[in-house]
């Protein structure tokens, strides 16, 4: 007699029920979804976004208003220490002025680097200007500006000496402007290009190693900053910590209105085996987009920072840098 309490078994005529061994496999041949450099699209956001009207007007409304009480408070407390202990307020008032001297040297400090990359940029307008109408007296007047900016540069003696020997044999404007690139700018790009290749080597090994969330994008967003006050100074701009943000905003905003800074196919052909590599690591394959996206930044700081435009020598190819950058993860030890 059957249990009423035990399980209902039904009997099905024709083939016999199916079981888990007869289900099929489930496919693990998804592509992999492709790194799109997440760190690097967050610092050219963060650098090249720029504030309000109302969020200036508030950081400057908030710092007179913190520089005008802290010197009421210094003031005020310094009149109470000369009323109580003279001597302690002689040494209170020595110390406020020697710190407002160093203030006022950071102040000085930081106009001269913003006066010397307008210098700059203004040589490299008056060099686009001349080369467009073929003025040969205006592009002799940048030539003597940039040998002048230039006299310093040891490295620069013998192209300087070169530049010198040859330029009265110029007659025309591109022709004078093109024998300058070739004697004193073909040593600053390949120094700028090294710049380069260290920044986005260094980006996509952090990337690639380092798990944590905000790590990538410190390491990015200071690998940049760096690069890009480098490559100021390899031509000639010595900037100060405003005026290397106020570099670096120009940059990403140029970055940000060409959509220089999208992941395309062009970025991940340039790179070798890059796909292959994203799926076995995603890390890897993230490090790789970030160090690539940091040569494109670098590559737009030489097009802000270069007194000349390119014109004789050949404009440096985006593959090429990054090939060359990345190249040096993968080198034998």
């Amino acid at each position: 007699m059957a249990d009423k309490n035990g399980p209902v078994l039904i009997e099905l005529d024709g083939d016999p029920a199916p079981t888990p061994a007869d289900a099929p496999p489930v496919p693990d041949d998804s592509p992999a979804p492709m790194p799109s450099g997440q760190a690097m699209q967050q610092v050219v956001r963060l650098a090249g976004r720029r504030p309000s009207r109302l969020t200036r007007w508030f950081w400057q409304l908030l710092g007179a208003l913190a520089g005008f009480g802290l010197s009421l408070w210094a003031w005020n407390a310094i009149n109470a220490l000369l009323a109580r202990n003279p001597v302690l307020g002689y040494v209170a008032l020595g110390l406020t002025v020697a710190f407002l001297v160093v203030c006022l040297g950071i102040i000085l400090r930081e106009w001269a680097g913003i006066a010397r990359l307008r210098r700059v940029d203004g040589l490299r307008k008056a060099a686009e200007q001349a080369l467009s109408q073929g003025d040969l007296a205006q592009a002799r007047r940048v030539a003597t500006q940039l040998e002048t900016l230039y006299r310093a540069r040891a490295e620069l003696e013998w192209g300087r000496a070169r530049f010198a020997e040859r330029r009265d044999e110029q007659f025309d404007a591109d022709g004078l402007l093109g024998l300058a690139e070739a004697e004193l700018l073909a040593p600053l790009d390949l120094a700028a290009r090294r710049e380069i290749e260290a920044a986005a080597r260094q980006v996509a090994t952090i990337t690639a190693i380092v798990p944590l969330a905000l790590a990538d994008v410190v390491t990015a967003l200071t690998a940049n900053l760096r690069m890009i006050r480098r490559i100021a100074e390899v031509y000639g701009g010595r900037a100060g910590t405003l005026g290397n943000w106020r570099l670096a905003r120009s940059v990403m905003s140029h970055l940000v209105a060409t959509g220089a800074v999208a992941v395309g196919d062009d970025l991940i052909g340039s790179i070798a085996g890059g796909g292959v590599l994203s799926k076995i690591s995603r890390r890897f394959g993230e490090g790789m987009i970030n160090g690539a996206l940091t040569a494109r930044v670098g590559l737009a700081a030489i097009e802000v920072c270069r007194p000349l435009p390119f014109r004789q020598q050949n404009r440096p190819s985006v593959s090429a840098i990054i090939k060359r950058a990345l190249a040096g993860l993968f080198a034998s030890k």
